[in-house]
């Protein structure tokens, strides 16, 4: 008697189930991948942009002077500067010190900010007490909020009168972390 050999392996069609599982899983996986890479985006610039204000706050303190911190040419999104405003204009400039500079945030990160007494440029400033001032009168409290909002997920940074800043969530936080509109 002949003996007739079979090979195992898998069919065509078996294949096919397989790799269209694969794929859809791997579908999944990258939009989860994506959103989880946009988050972490946002974090980083929130944590970025209140490290700013931070340094902008403890200059002023260890300096006695007052210290900006002012949006770059496009707004926050593109970036800011932290400096000494030697010349008075309330905008880094040569006869400035330069104490920090920050480059662009992640695409489609959009910064908007509200604050008691606007003006524009944008910016905020420490008095050499480490209290928020404003431009025109270190002496002159000024308070408010910058949100940030990514992909519809919104996180802010709220600084209080006496220049304290803090950072909050709006979906998590509700009424004790509202702020100008977002986009």
């Amino acid at each position: 008697m002949l003996a007739i050999s079979r090979r195992r392996g898998f069919s065509l069609a078996e294949l096919m189930v397989v790799i269209a599982v694969a794929a859809i899983v791997l579908g999944i996986a990258v939009s989860d991948l994506r959103g989880m890479l946009r988050h972490q985006q946002l974090k980083a610039a929130l944590s970025d942009l209140f490290g700013a204000i931070d340094l902008t706050r403890s200059q002023a303190i260890t300096r006695g002077e007052r210290v900006f911190l002012v949006p770059g040419d496009d707004g926050w999104s593109s970036g800011w500067t932290v400096f000494v405003d030697q010349d008075g204009d309330g905008m880094p400039g040569d006869a400035d010190e330069l104490i920090a500079v920050h480059g662009a945030l992640a695409e489609g990160i959009v910064v908007t900010s509200g604050f008691t007494s606007p003006r524009t440029p944008d910016y905020i400033a420490y008095n050499g007490g480490g209290r928020s001032c404003s431009h025109a009168s270190s002496m002159a409290a000024r308070w408010g909020t910058l949100s940030l909002t990514l992909d519809g997920q919104t996180r802010r940074i709220k600084i209080n009168m006496l220049g304290r800043a803090r950072a909050c969530d709006p979906a998590r936080d509700g009424a004790s972390c509202t702020g100008p509109e977002t986009p």
